[in-house]
């Protein structure tokens, strides 16, 4: 896998529908594979820390599923992890809610958010305000347009409280083929990007965005289709 291959968002569609369709890879079985690369980022991003604390923001979708993977294996490892979810429950569906069920019935700390905004804003707030780092997984790549509430409201809160920030396969907020902000974008410490570097990374404005970006495994190798 070359690090010179830059993907757009339909190629990453495309890709994915490969993996499942034609090699017939369980998408959970990819989305096991991003969580658990993203996780092995967090503790990299720890190490030195006493009795680290993470929160893990979930979105409805993929990404979101990514994040409840991440939240398992860093409590495997003993590490305390909070995960918040900005959707109702019920817009919980596919591979995202296996894994959110999972966390569910390991009784790991979740709190779902998809109240008013000012509540989901006291919430947020108070949950990084307890965390040594905060891991995104609201937005993924396929976003477009500007970016709305609650996600705007939160984004723009997370970046001013300054805590690292690690952000799965894209920065939230980020457009997957430009590179430029949709509207409020998560400044993350460091993006771990799946399978292919995305098409606006190639956007030197983006570098401010995703920080340094690694390059994860899922399992399958790239291919562009």
């Amino acid at each position: 896998m070359s690090a010179s291959v830059y993907a757009t968002r339909d190629e990453v569609r495309a890709f994915d529908r490969y993996c499942t369709e034609q090699l017939g890879v369980p998408g959970i079985v990819l989305m096991e594979n991003a969580g658990r690369q993203a996780a092995d980022a967090a503790r990299a991003m720890l190490r030195g820390r006493t009795s680290p604390r993470v929160l893990i923001l979930a979105g409805r979708g993929n990404n979101g599923g990514d994040g409840y993977v991440v939240a398992r294996h860093l409590a495997v490892g003993g590490i305390q992890a909070e995960t918040a979810v900005l959707a109702a429950r019920s817009e919980i569906q596919g591979d995202a809610d296996t894994n959110l069920r999972i966390l569910d019935a390991m009784r790991l700390p979740v709190r779902v958010l998809a109240g008013p905004l000012e509540e989901t804003m006291r919430e947020v707030r108070r949950l990084q305000a307890a965390a040594d780092l905060v891991v995104d997984g609201l937005l993924g790549t396929g976003v477009r347009g500007r970016i709305r509430e609650p996600y705007a409201a939160v984004i723009a809160t997370v970046n001013e409280a300054g805590r690292p920030i690690l952000a799965i396969d894209i920065p939230s907020g980020l457009d997957c083929d430009t590179g430029r902000p949709l509207g409020p974008t998560i400044r993350a410490a460091r993006t771990v990007t799946m399978a292919a570097l995305k098409k606006g990374f190639e956007n030197p404005e983006a570098a401010a965005y995703t920080g340094e970006v690694v390059l994860a495994d899922i399992g399958v190798p790239w291919r562009r289709l």
